[in-house]
């Protein structure tokens, strides 16, 4: 069973620090997101959405994309039962319900970004990192400008289609729908992104089809 994480004042924390890291591994990590000072739920990250942590041992930055999130109970023998409250009533008459659950999520790792001394050429690198990040790291949501220098490139596409576990074609076209957005609809940057995905995805028209259907400019 996994315990709650230690909490701390709301205040002590970056505004996008959402989450720490529970399991790693070489392709993705699974983290438990903070719990709110209010009676209400952990936020959980959306489908598709861009976070990061650090690997401490070489101090890169590690990208992810978030493919899964779940709330549950901490005890994990006993399930929640419908309770025919509303969430308002719940935080009025049942109030230690929301200390009895936790809001998970796993991250496939799409690149990492070295850190500033490293003095490399190349900022960002679209592949798996030497390491994930360690066990309790923080777990970042990722800034626009971040996030916009980061798909420059679009070989995490690959990585993204190749996702186990994972409804691939949907998780790529969410990652491109949020891409496109914070970089405030760069047509030009739309059709680059259209373009790989028919080259990855050439011996597979149904499944480029199912992407594309589901990115909306």
């Amino acid at each position: 069973m996994r315990l709650p994480l230690p909490q701390f004042a709301t205040g002590d924390r970056a505004p996008n620090y959402i989450a720490e890291v529970i399991e790693t591994s070489t392709t993705e990590f699974w983290a438990q997101c903070l719990e709110p000072d209010d009676l209400s739920f952990p936020v959980m990250p959306a489908f598709g959405s861009w976070v990061k942590s650090v690997d401490e041992e070489s101090g890169n930055q590690v990208y992810a994309v978030v493919y899964y999130a779940t709330t549950m109970p901490i005890d994990s023998i006993h399930r929640a039962r419908a309770l025919g409250l509303s969430l308002q009533d719940l935080r009025e008459q049942q109030p230690q319900i929301f200390a009895m659950l936790k809001t998970e999520f796993r991250a496939a790792i799409v690149g990492f970004e070295r850190p500033p001394e490293a003095r490399s050429p190349q900022r960002f690198y679209q592949y798996l990192p030497p390491r994930p990040p360690q066990i309790h790291q923080a777990v970042y949501h990722c800034d626009p400008e971040t996030i916009v220098a980061f798909s420059e490139q679009l070989d995490f596409l690959r990585t993204l289609l190749q996702v186990n576990g994972a409804p691939v074609e949907a998780l790529t076209a969410a990652a491109i729908r949020e891409v496109y957005q914070l970089r405030k609809a760069d047509r030009e940057w739309l059709v680059k992104a259209g373009r790989t995905l028919s080259v990855l995805l050439k011996d597979d028209y149904d499944r480029l089809k199912v992407v594309l259907s589901q990115i909306h400019p």
